[in-house]
């Protein structure tokens, strides 16, 4: 028996064949762009998307075999929208989640329905992320494609909706848009009214897990797949990297870093206090039955070394393609020891949780003629990890427990950076046998959905193995503590400036 999970983030997609054990049978993967070309602006091409996706696909079905492969399921990328014909064809570029034009149709959601009154109903507060203000930007946009759109998808209704008929969208993804009723489970007739939009718009929601059939014919042929291969409904790629890392319970954390940032935790409740909301908190649906969840976000995370690497990096691009060597492993040997001479204030896209400052802009302070790039870089990744101390201490103020930290994704394959992060966060951070938790997370959904597992729990007790533990080094938890309370300062003083940039 052979299971797929397929991530399909904001930068890139993985595909991963596993075997019940959570063993890696096969992976392809690819990267795509983001089109800034305006202020506040995030697109990106959903058909280029779907195109590598199955080269992704491809890649990894040719390397585990095809035969024994049962199912199918989808982690992504949350927030962005989609319209689409009645085929699934993207009628216009997918308007992601950091795309923040979006500001005015946030304020318009807060003044009409009430900010609190929106995040008690669907644990989300009004803020230009959220998929349904990204509705509101495209009908004045776009009013023609709008009115054609047969459905305004989500990635993960996108991809599922591409690889077989249905037309349905997981709890978790439904629960991120502010337009889902928590408690009810259901689309909210309330929002939808107020805001003059039909909720028949949206696809139908359904449990993460949930059986959607099989997969069109003609498309298992094209990608060598079995004909009889089942879909099955994943979710957000935040909670199936918590499924994949074995967070389904309170007191876990969870450090995914890849384009963003990002510490989850699961809830035995819903977290819906005047401190989660005005620390920009979610609380909205997990994969798993009966618990919910929340995460800090840091939207630039590894898109500011990704920056680095594409504008100061060519020499190390250059020396690891000569060798086989991503470059970011020649870039982690290249960094000082200790902390660097100079600091980053890490927002390059607006500040994230817990202020989620929109005019808030990087900086770069210390500057002398010594300063080298390889200062600059492990600045980035010290400042990045502040940002992360920054939103552990919140989450634990608004009363979330997060005891243990699991540290997955892209960023998990440095163990400078992992070590870097035990000392700045004094805590111990555990890593995986399958960093890529995500697509891991997907393939347990498409199994439990399959019957291969008979629930969540015995899947993540068969699968999830934990690899190395880094801790906290006395000294340099000392020196980092000290810079710590530097960095501290610099949102607050410089936050004025930035507003008049």
């Amino acid at each position: 028996m052979k299971l797929i999970g397929l991530d399909v983030g904001t930068t890139g997609c993985k595909a991963m064949v596993f075997d019940a054990e959570g063993r890696v049978l096969g992976r392809g993967s690819r990267e795509y762009g983001v089109i800034c070309d305006a202020p506040a602006k995030a697109e990106q091409d959903a058909e280029l998307v779907w195109s590598l996706t199955k080269e992704s696909l491809r890649e990894a079905v040719t390397a585990a075999g095809s035969k024994g492969i049962s199912a199918l399921s989808v982690s992504a990328q949350g927030d962005a929208i989609i319209p689409v014909d009645e085929d699934f064809r993207p009628l216009h570029p997918a308007i992601l989640g950091m795309d923040y034009r979006s500001g005015p149709q946030a304020e318009r959601c807060a003044t009409v329905l009430g900010a609190m009154a929106l995040f008690t109903r669907t644990g989300m507060r009004p803020h230009p992320m959220n998929s349904i203000t990204k509705v509101l930007l495209l009908r004045e946009l776009s009013p023609g494609v709008f009115n054609r759109a047969a459905k305004i998808v989500t990635y993960a209704d996108f991809i599922l909706g591409r690889l077989c008929a249905e037309a349905a969208i997981d709890y978790t993804m439904a629960s991120r848009t502010m337009a889902f009723d928590l408690e009810g489970r259901e689309w909210s007739e309330t929002i939808h009214g107020a805001l003059g939009l039909d909720k028949g718009i949206w696809s139908r929601p359904v449990p993460s897990g949930t059986g959607l059939g099989r997969i069109r014919r003609g498309l298992a042929e094209e990608l060598g797949l079995p004909s009889d291969l089942e879909l099955v409904a994943g979710g957000h790629d935040q909670t199936c990297a918590a499924l994949g890392s074995g967070a389904i319970r309170e007191g876990m954390g969870v450090v995914s870093t890849g384009t963003a940032e990002v510490l989850s935790t699961a809830l035995d409740r819903p977290a819906l206090s005047e401190s989660m909301f005005n620390s920009f908190y979610p609380c909205y649906l997990h994969a798993k039955e009966g618990k919910y969840f929340s995460f800090s976000l840091n939207h630039s995370g590894g898109m500011v070394l990704r920056w680095w690497r594409d504008n100061f990096a060519g020499e190390e691009v250059s020396s690891a393609a000569k060798v086989g060597m991503e470059p970011y492993r020649l870039m982690d040997d290249s960094m000082p020891e200790g902390p660097s001479p100079v600091m980053l204030l890490p927002h390059l896209n607006g500040s994230g949780t817990p202020t989620c400052d929109l005019q808030s802009k990087g900086a770069l302070i210390g500057l002398t003629l010594a300063t080298s790039r390889h200062d600059v870089a492990k600045a980035i990744l010290e400042g990045l990890t502040f940002e992360l101390r920054v939103n552990l201490e919140t989450m634990v103020g608004c009363g979330m427990r997060i005891e243990d930290l699991v540290a997955v994704g892209g960023g998990a394959k440095s163990a400078r950076w992992l070590q870097l992060k035990a000392d700045i966060l004094n805590r111990p951070l555990r890593t995986l046998r399958n960093p890529e938790a995500a697509c891991l997370g997907a393939a347990l959904l498409a199994g439990v959905g399959t019957g291969a597992y008979e629930n969540l729990e015995q899947a993540v007790g068969k699968t999830v193995h934990y690899d190395r533990e880094f801790l906290p080094q006395a000294d340099r938890v000392a020196s980092y503590s000290e810079r710590y309370a530097t960095y501290q300062q610099l949102y607050p003083q410089l936050r004025e400036l930035h507003s008049k940039l």
